[in-house]
C-alpha cells in the first residue's frame, strides 16, 4: 500500500474508532459514577415572625443631629429585654427596610455604622444575620433588663451617594433611619419615647408633640417628645432648620393644620397672605371632597431648598415635601410643583387611612405587595391635580395644561405595547427608581400618571351614566370618608374598590378596570377626555406650564417633535423610543455639540425644527459627542414644533371644568 493510501486508511480507522468515544463523552462537570453531588446547606432559623402582642416596656431613641459639617447623626437607644428573650438567650433587633410610601425595601442599611450594644454596662458581641442583613442577633441573659445601643447614621455628603438629609441650614430626620426595633412584635405594639438634639436656636416641625420644653444640651437644644407607638414614630418625620416658620392653615372647623416652612435662606419664607390662603383652601377643598379627617392634627413639612435632597413622601398626620427656593417668591414660575402638597395631603385619606390590604404589613421588615398602587398612587395623582386647581394653588388653565402633558406623555409610551399597566406596580421593587436607559419602552411607575388617566376616565363615565348627577366625588366620600376622626388603617381589596364604584353608579367596573390594567395596546386611556368634552391636540407654541416645567428641570422638551428632552448644556436627558431621534440612534447622556453647523443652543435647536418644517427643507443635522467619540447624525424630521394642549369639542358638555371647579 502506498504511503498516502496507508495514511488515509489509518486516519479513516481512527475516525471510525473515535466516533463512539465522542458519542459517549460526558460533561466534565458531571459526577463520575458513584460520586456525590454538592447539596445546599440548610438555611439558618428564620427571624421570629411578628405577633400582635404588646412589647413589654417602652424603648427610647435619642438622635443628635448637630454634626452638620460631617453629615453624621449619632443615636442612643434603650430597649427593654423581654423575659422570653432572656430565657432564650438571644434578642433580635431589626433595622427598618420596607418603608411605607416607598413601596420597596429602601432602608438605608448601608449608612448604618458604629453599632455598640451594652447589657448592664457591659459590651456584648452582636452578630449580623447571614441571610437578613438588616437583622442583628444580640446575646442576653436571664439577668438582662435593658440594652443600651449606640450607632451612627452616616448620611450622604452629596447626592452622588443618595438623598442629602443634612445641610448647613436644614435637617430631615426620618426615624426609620435612626432606630432599631425588636423582632417578633407588630410595630403598633411597641412603644417608644423619642428625643432629638438640634443645633442651638433651630426650630423644628413634625407631627410629634413635645413632652416638655426644649432645653440646652451641649452645643444644641434637646427636645423630648410624647411617647408613641413605633408605627407612629416612623410615620412622623421631622424637619429642623436655622430658618423656619410655622403658619396655621386650617379653617378652624376641623383639626389644626400647619404649614411648617424651612429654607436655605430666610428670604424664601416670604409668603404673601394670598399664597397662604391658597394653602388654606387646599385644606377646605380636601375636607369637602372626602367629607372626613383621619388625623387629630396635620403638619405640611415644606423645605424650600436647593441643598436638601428632593422629596415628596406621605404620612398619616404629616408629609415631607421639598420645593424650589422661589416657591413663594417666584410664584408665577413655580406652579408645576404646587400639586405636590395636594398629592401628599390626599394620601392621608388614600394610602394611609385606606390602604391596599397587600400593602399593609405588621412590621417594617415584612415584604409589601404593590398590586393596588394604581388606586393608592393613581387616584392620589388624580386628586392632587384636581385639588390643586380647586384650591387655587394653580389656575384651572394650569391644571388643564398639566393634564395635557400627562395625556400626551403617556400616549407616547411605547412600552405599553408589551407591558400592561398592572405590571408597573412591581416597578418600585424591580427598579427602585434607578436611572433607566429607555424609560419610554421599559416603562416605570406608570401607575401614577396613567392611573390618573384611568380615574379621569372613571369619573367621566360615572357622570355620563348618571346624567351628571354623580361623580367620583361621591366615590371619594363613600370610600375614604368612613370612620371620621379615626386614623386606624382600613385596608381594601380590588373587590372593595369595585363594590364602592357600583354603589355610586352601577356598571361592570371590574371589567372596566381590568381592561385598562391588564391589556397592552398603543394608546393611553384617553376616553375620559372626550366624555368630558375635550380632546388632546398639538400646537407649535408651548403652554406656560410646559415652559415652567422645562425651566424647573433646566431642560427643553422636544419629545413630541424630535423625541428628545435636552438639558441646557446640550446633554440628552431622554430619547423617546420610536421617535425620530431614536431612529437616528440617539440615546440619553450623549451631548449635542452642534445643530445644522452651529454650536448648540436651545434656541438653535428650536429654530432648526421650525426651519425643517418648511417645504423642501433638508434634514436636521446634529453633531453628537458620546464619551470620547464624535459623530454626525441627520434626522429627516419635518413635522415642526409640537406641544400638547386641550381643545374643546364643540356641542358637548364641559364636564372637565365642572370637575376642576371649587366645592362649596
Amino acid at each position: 500500500m502506498k504511503r498516502h493510501a496507508l495514511l488515509a486508511a489509518l486516519l479513516g480507522s481512527s475516525i471510525l474508532q473515535a466516533a463512539p468515544v465522542f458519542a459517549q463523552s460526558r460533561d466534565p462537570a458531571a459526577p463520575a459514577p458513584g460520586q456525590s453531588q454538592p447539596q445546599p446547606l440548610p438555611m439558618p432559623p428564620p427571624i421570629a415572625a411578628p405577633k400582635d402582642v404588646p412589647f413589654p416596656g417602652t424603648m427610647t431613641v435619642h438622635v443628635d443631629a448637630t454634626d452638620l459639617d460631617r453629615h453624621i447623626m449619632t443615636i442612643h437607644q434603650t430597649i427593654p429585654v423581654p423575659a422570653d428573650a432572656a430565657e432564650k438567650g438571644e434578642m433580635v433587633l431589626l433595622f427598618p427596610m420596607w418603608v411605607p410610601g416607598d413601596h420597596s425595601p429602601t432602608g438605608v442599611i448601608r449608612q448604618f455604622a458604629g453599632l455598640n450594644v451594652r447589657d448592664g454596662g457591659k459590651t456584648v458581641t452582636w452578630t449580623r444575620d447571614v441571610v437578613d442583613v438588616a437583622a442583628f442577633h444580640v446575646p442576653v441573659t436571664k439577668g438582662s433588663h435593658t440594652l443600651d445601643i449606640d450607632f451612627k447614621l452616616l448620611t450622604p455628603v452629596s447626592d452622588n451617594e443618595g438623598r442629602v438629609v443634612m445641610t448647613p441650614t436644614i435637617v430631615n430626620v426620618q426615624w426609620n433611619q435612626v432606630s432599631l426595633y425588636p423582632a417578633g412584635y407588630f410595630t403598633r405594639q411597641i412603644h417608644v419615647t423619642p428625643s432629638l438634639t438640634l443645633p442651638h436656636g433651630w426650630t423644628y416641625g413634625t407631627a410629634l408633640r413635645p413632652q416638655g420644653t426644649t432645653h440646652a444640651a451641649g452645643s444644641g437644644d434637646a427636645t423630648t417628645f410624647q411617647s408613641v407607638t413605633y408605627n407612629t414614630l416612623v410615620d412622623s418625620p421631622l424637619y429642623g432648620g436655622r430658618y423656619g416658620k410655622r403658619v396655621e392653615i386650617d379653617d378652624h372647623d376641623g383639626p389644626p393644620v400647619y404649614l411648617d416652612l424651612f429654607a436655605d435662606k430666610p428670604e424664601s419664607l416670604a409668603a404673601t397672605p394670598e399664597q397662604i390662603e391658597a394653602h388654606r383652601n387646599l385644606v377646605r377643598q380636601a375636607t369637602l371632597t372626602f367629607g372626613s379627617h383621619h388625623y387629630d392634627h396635620y403638619d405640611f413639612l415644606l423645605a424650600l431648598t436647593d441643598e436638601l435632597g428632593g422629596i415628596g413622601l406621605e404620612h398619616h398626620r404629616s408629609s415631607e415635601n421639598s420645593a424650589d427656593p422661589g416657591y413663594f417668591t417666584k410664584w408665577d414660575h413655580t406652579f408645576p410643583e404646587r400639586d405636590l402638597l395636594a398629592h401628599e395631603y390626599t394620601h392621608s385619606w388614600n394610602g394611609k387611612y385606606r390602604r391596599p390590604a397587600d400593602l399593609w404589613a405588621p412590621n417594617f421588615n415584612t415584604p409589601e405587595r404593590d398590586s393596588l398602587l394604581w388606586v393608592y398612587e393613581g387616584q392620589t395623582q388624580f386628586w392632587g391635580n384636581v385639588l390643586a386647581a380647586r384650591s387655587g394653588l394653580v389656575t384651572k388653565q394650569q391644571g388643564f395644561d398639566a393634564l395635557a402633558e400627562a395625556a400626551a406623555g403617556y400616549d407616547q409610551v411605547a412600552g405599553r405595547t408589551w407591558r400592561p399597566l398592572q405590571d408597573t406596580t412591581n416597578d418600585p421593587t424591580i427598579a427602585q427608581r434607578s436611572v433607566q436607559s429607555w424609560r419610554s419602552f421599559q416603562r416605570s411607575e406608570d401607575y401614577y400618571v396613567e392611573g390618573q388617566l384611568v380615574w379621569l376616565d372613571a369619573d367621566s363615565l360615572i357622570r355620563q351614566l348618571s346624567h351628571d348627577t354623580k361623580s367620583i366625588d361621591d366615590f371619594a366620600k363613600a370610600f375614604f370618608g368612613t370612620n371620621d376622626g379615626s386614623y386606624v388603617v382600613s385596608p381594601y381589596r380590588f373587590e372593595d374598590v369595585v363594590a364602592a364604584l357600583n354603589a355610586v353608579q352601577p356598571y361592570d367596573w371590574a371589567k372596566f378596570l381590568r381592561d385598562r390594567l391588564d391589556h397592552t395596546g398603543v394608546h393611553a386611556p384617553l376616553d375620559g377626555l372626550a366624555r368630558d368634552g375635550w380632546r388632546l391636540v398639538f400646537t407649535d407654541k408651548p403652554s406656560s406650564f410646559a415652559k415652567a416645567l422645562d425651566s424647573g428641570r433646566h431642560a427643553m422638551g422636544e419629545r413630541y417633535s424630535l423625541g428628545l428632552i435636552v438639558g441646557h448644556d446640550g446633554t440628552i436627558k431622554q430619547s423617546i423610543w420610536g421617535s425620530p431621534a431614536f431612529d437616528a440612534g440617539l440615546t440619553r447622556d450623549e451631548k449635542i455639540l452642534a445643530v445644522n453647523g452651529e454650536t448648540f443652543s436651545g434656541e438653535g435647536l428650536t429654530d432648526a425644527i421650525t426651519s425643517a418644517h418648511a417645504p423642501g427643507a433638508g434634514p436636521i443635522t446634529l453633531v453628537i459627542k458620546d464619551g470620547t467619540h464624535i459623530r454626525t447624525v441627520s434626522i429627516p424630521y419635518h413635522g415642526g414644533l409640537r406641544y400638547p394642549s386641550l381643545e374643546r369639542i364643540p356641542n358637548t358638555p364641559d364636564r372637565l371644568s365642572t370637575l376642576y371647579a371649587p366645592r362649596h
